[in-house]
């Protein structure tokens, strides 16, 4: 998201990095009407994506049928997104209003070095998220395995973030050793890494391209589980099983026949050959009778485990698609803007797709509640003891 301060840099002179930095304009950039209307919108922005988090993170410790494997990855989303809004939307607002950086070079290594790391924790987190509704769909046994094994979840999230800063953290801490960037003026906050294109290349492919094709990977593959399963539960109702009992069997017992009168001639043995024919074919009906209610359970059970791992789908889809929308303009414009070195993109369109990234983190606090049930619970229940509390303290 910071990479975007770039509405202050001219790439097209020939200057060098240090030289280019020190012609930034202090003036103000936008009209006083326009500034104020930034700051209320942003200010909103703000306050949407630190409270809907804090939510989020309450709901945690309030309500503890949500702490699953899964509802885990969501939090650990979720506490990168209230960082962003806690601490790097905050930044950059005075920032774009100023046009120059006014908190020094120790707060802008600071926030440069969380708003990166902030930023491919997103990606990371969304990746880690697919690969979880992976397995609960695809290899549903293994995943059921591992619910219980809270170490792994633990490291997973911890994974996600060390990976985050490694990605970026040492380039933006020690820039100027690493890229040999001698100076850039206190009143610009940006990393030395800005103008290397080499450098932006690899971490393009590391924090956007092979994170793009895991997730699509993930949700194909579920996508193609799920609809392969609902061909199966086609197949199996199209032909259902045909009651093999046609009319109620009398079964009759050695004592009753013994009972019966004789015939003259009449052969003892064609009463008892009918017993055990009759016995015979009990026996057989009723363990096809067993067979098909444990056939009909085990589909009933498919079904069951079919619609919720629908419900999974459809959650992960929003989460991700919401997060394309966010993310893909940003990408573009950033992609665009280095082949053409700045020329062919108009600055307002950097800051734009700069504040679409921030508002995903106001989003998916959002997106909880609405695609889980859980969530909805866990939000009512902390609603009504809020309310139970506020009661209590008005008696």
């Amino acid at each position: 998201m910071h990479r975007m301060i770039n509405h202050h840099v001219n790439n097209n002179t020939g200057l060098n990095f240090s030289a280019t930095f020190e012609t930034v304009d202090s003036e103000m950039l936008f009209s006083e009407g326009v500034a104020i209307l930034i700051i209320v919108l942003i200010t909103f922005l703000i306050f949407l994506t630190v409270s809907g988090n804090i939510l989020v993170m309450l709901a945690f410790i309030v309500d503890k049928r949500l702490r699953t494997q899964s509802n885990f990855f969501l939090l650990n989303l979720a506490i990168c997104d209230f960082y962003i809004g806690a601490f790097s939307t905050p930044l950059y607002l005075p920032y774009l209003i100023n046009g120059k950086w006014m908190l020094g070079s120790i707060v802008c290594k600071l926030w440069l070095t969380i708003d990166y790391t902030m930023c491919a924790a997103s990606v990371f987190n969304i990746v880690l998220i697919s690969y979880d509704r992976f397995l609960s769909v695809t290899k549903a046994v293994l995943y059921r395995s591992q619910q219980n094994r809270h170490s792994q979840t633990v490291l997973k999230m911890m994974a996600v973030w060390v990976l985050s800063f490694l990605l970026y953290g040492p380039a933006i801490l020690f820039g100027d050793l690493l890229f040999g960037v001698k100076y850039i003026s206190d009143s610009v906050c940006v990393a030395e890494f800005f103008d290397i294109w080499h450098f932006n290349l690899v971490s393009s492919v590391f924090d956007f391209a092979l994170p793009l094709i895991s997730i699509s990977f993930f949700n194909l593959s579920i996508y193609w589980n799920i609809k392969k399963r609902r061909r199966n539960k086609v197949s199996f109702t199209s032909h259902p099983l045909k009651e093999m009992q046609k009319s109620p069997y009398v079964i009759t017992t050695d004592v009753a026949v013994s009972n019966l009168p004789l015939q003259q001639n009449e052969d003892v043995s064609v009463p008892v050959k009918k017993i055990k024919r009759h016995l015979k074919h009990y026996l057989q009906t009723s363990k096809r009778s067993t067979s098909n209610n444990s056939r009909n359970t085990t589909y009933n059970v498919q079904v069951i485990q079919l619609s919720r791992d629908v419900k999974v789908a459809k959650s992960l889809l929003i989460l991700v698609s919401v997060f394309a929308v966010c993310w893909a303009p940003y990408t573009f414009v950033i992609t665009i803007g280095k082949v053409c070195n700045s020329s062919c993109i108009e600055p307002y369109w950097y800051e734009i797709t700069v504040w679409l990234l921030y508002m995903n983190s106001a989003i998916n606090p959002i997106l909880y509640p609405l695609c889980h049930k859980s969530f909805r619970n866990s939000f009512n229940l902390m609603f009504k003891m809020c309310l139970k509390k506020w009661l209590r303290n008005n008696d």
